[in-house]
Order: C-alpha cells, then structure tokens, then sequence
C-alpha cells in the first residue's frame, strides 16, 4: 500500500459532519461521553491511544457496541513529528495490534499524534501499517487546555461548516459537559453527526 492520503474534512456540499475524539484520560469521562452520545442517538468516533486501550480494554467494547467507530491514534501518544521511521513504525504497528485484538482489524482510521499536519515520513508509514487514511480536522476548540463547556461550544460553533472534522479529546470534564450543546448546536443548523467513514467515504 502505498502513503496514507491526509484528509481535513470531508465534502462542503452535504450536511454531514464529524464528532471525534483523541482517546485516553478518564475512563469515567469517557463512559460518561458514550452515554450522552447513546441518548442524543449522536455518533462519534474515537481514536484510542494504544496503551489506553489496552490498560481499559472495556472501553473498546462499550465504543463499539454503542454503533460508534474506534481507530488508531498511536501507540504512547508521542510527538510523531520527532520521531525516525523506525519509530513511527512502532508506533503505529503496536497501536494496530491492539486494536487487531479488540476489535479483529487495525481500526480503519489512523490518526497521528503529536501533529496536527502528517509529514510525508508519518503518512509513508501509517500506508505500510495499512492505513488508506491520515484523518486530519478542521475545528479544533483547544478542549485540551480546559476553557469550559461554553468557550468549547463557541469555538466550534464560529469555526464549523459542512463537512467539518471536529478534534475533541475524552478525557477533559468540560468537553465531556460540552457535548450534549455540541449535538443541539449541530442539528440545529441542519448539519448531522455521522460517523468518519460516512463523511470521507474511502
């Protein structure tokens, strides 16, 4: 297989767009999100760090039964960017087999970590790992540094458009609060949450 191809956001001319998340941190947090998400009937999809996984490997399980799509997001979750081939190959390869023995494939989707733009090295090798895909975003509210629930509905409500990846992390309480605003906000504008495969379609 050949490089991964980097993609931000998928086609301007729908309504679809993409709820995902950089998975670690609190399982609580992250049981808490799948509930909200299973109430609000708002499909997301969570790429898991490796060694999250396989430290809560129910977690995996409750991502999948709720209909939601789990992919790789590295192995320790380091900088990607700093790292040779050699390295970045680990990365990603033991990140594979985890999700290999969760959920019987390598998860689809890969997304780096460390980086919001792949390097042509990180997408050569994520290609080798067999991923056809870098899953990049274009609304990125900075819920990692913890503004609260309404800084982080703001900023993806001003930044938002058909088509838009949005890049949320499970682990940080505000985004977890902010999400059930997040889902009104996107209905409300005519937009619809689908999963990473239906809005690329690869």
């Amino acid at each position: 297989m050949g490089p991964a191809a980097y993609v931000a956001n998928g086609s301007r001319s729908g309504n679809a767009v993409a709820l995902t998340f950089h998975g670690s941190g609190d399982i609580a947090l992250t049981q808490q999100l799948l509930s909200s998400a299973h109430q609000l009937s708002a499909p997301i999809t969570v790429f898991g760090v490796g060694t999250w996984m396989e430290a809560n490997p129910t977690v995996a399980d409750q991502i999948l039964a709720g209909g939601h799509t789990l992919g790789n997001h590295t192995y320790t979750h380091p900088d990607l960017g700093n790292l040779d081939a050699a390295a970045v190959a680990v990365e990603i390869q033991k990140c594979a087999a985890v999700l290999d023995d969760l959920e019987g494939n390598n998860g689809r989707w890969f997304r780096p970590s460390g980086i919001a733009v792949p390097t042509a090295l990180i997408l050569g090798q994520a290609g080798l790992a067999g991923y056809p895909v870098s899953v990049g975003y274009d609304v990125d509210p900075l819920d990692y540094e913890d503004p609260g629930p309404s800084a982080i509905v703001a900023r993806v409500t001003q930044a938002l458009r058909p088509g838009s990846i949005v890049s949320l992390h499970t682990g940080h309480a505000g985004t977890v609060e902010a999400f059930p605003a997040l889902v009104e906000m996107i209905r409300t504008r005519n937009l619809a949450p689908v999963l990473i495969g239906e809005l690329i379609n690869v």
